[in-house]
């Protein structure tokens, strides 16, 4: 199988994926997973703000068990990929571009003792390198609004994904109804990628996806903000030296700002379980 021909990443999108493979670079680091822990429930190295409890509801909603094949899409160190496979049984493949993540990834899933269940691909989600009806679940956390190509992505997750199969996915965004002053000021507050020409609901009709349940969880990512703020700022010294004072100091206050957007009304986090449209 050959990917079909898919647009070369902006300047905007590698230094991000830069920004991610820098982090990665630091998973297993005993203080990250010290934090993860409080923070989400797990630790795997998360780059998103996936909770244990939300992966767990997501695996319930894919309906993962034995012998089904999930696809992870911006797996980054493997969180949740890695945490569904091993609670479900499933089979994962864990799809990233930053090899840095993927390295990661494959080394928890030895770590687990899930190495034969679970595989690390390096690609493009825009062009993902698996044929039609691959998969019977399709996963990915905060992905979209950190990438330009979301129409490619969702009409790439809708061909490999098996006509009966399920994807569900998290998702920061605009929220509806607001002037240009305020959506501009959302923007500004949001992933780099925040800002969409169309609402999701119509990108997911536009390629043949159709909504079985969508949920706003920006209530639960204010507490998770929170709590991820809290540990960031208690271990502030340490963490400097970790990475750095410019970058933590430009992550804390990334992380204050994503945090503001979403308090303020401007930016909302939602949870989407779709099904491909039967043809």
């Amino acid at each position: 199988y050959l990917p079909r021909d898919h647009m070369p990443l902006t300047d905007a999108e590698t230094a991000l994926i830069d920004g991610f493979s820098n982090e990665y670079k630091l998973a297993g680091d005993a203080l990250l997973h010290e934090i993860e822990e409080s923070v989400c429930g797990c630790a795997y190295g998360a780059s998103s703000w996936t909770t244990r409890e939300e992966a767990d509801t997501a695996a319930d909603m894919l309906g993962l068990a034995p012998g089904r094949r999930l696809l992870d899409v911006g797996t980054g160190c493997g969180w949740p990929g890695l945490y569904l496979a091993s609670a479900s049984g499933c089979e994962a493949m864990l799809l990233d571009l930053p090899f840095s993540g993927l390295q990661a990834a494959a080394r928890r899933a030895a770590e687990d003792d899930t190495a034969g269940r679970c595989q690390p691909v390096r690609a493009d989600a825009g062009a993902i390198p698996f044929a039609d009806n691959s998969f019977d679940a399709i996963h990915h956390s905060d992905v979209l609004c950190c990438l330009e190509a979301k129409l490619d992505v969702l009409r790439e997750c809708r061909r490999v994904l098996r006509p009966t199969g399920a994807m569900v996915f998290s998702v920061l965004a605009i929220c509806p109804g607001l002037s240009k002053t305020e959506a501009e000021k959302a923007a500004d507050t949001g992933p780099a990628f925040v800002d969409t020409p169309f609402d999701y609901v119509t990108m997911l009709e536009m390629v043949n996806w159709r909504i079985t349940k969508h949920i706003d969880v920006s209530a639960g990512f204010l507490q998770t903000a929170d709590t991820l703020i809290e540990e960031e700022e208690r271990h502030a010294l340490r963490l400097a030296a970790l990475r750095g004072d410019a970058r933590q100091g430009q992550r804390l206050a990334t992380l204050r700002k994503r945090r503001e957007g979403v308090s303020s009304g401007l930016i909302c986090r939602e949870v989407y379980q779709v099904a491909p449209v039967r043809e």
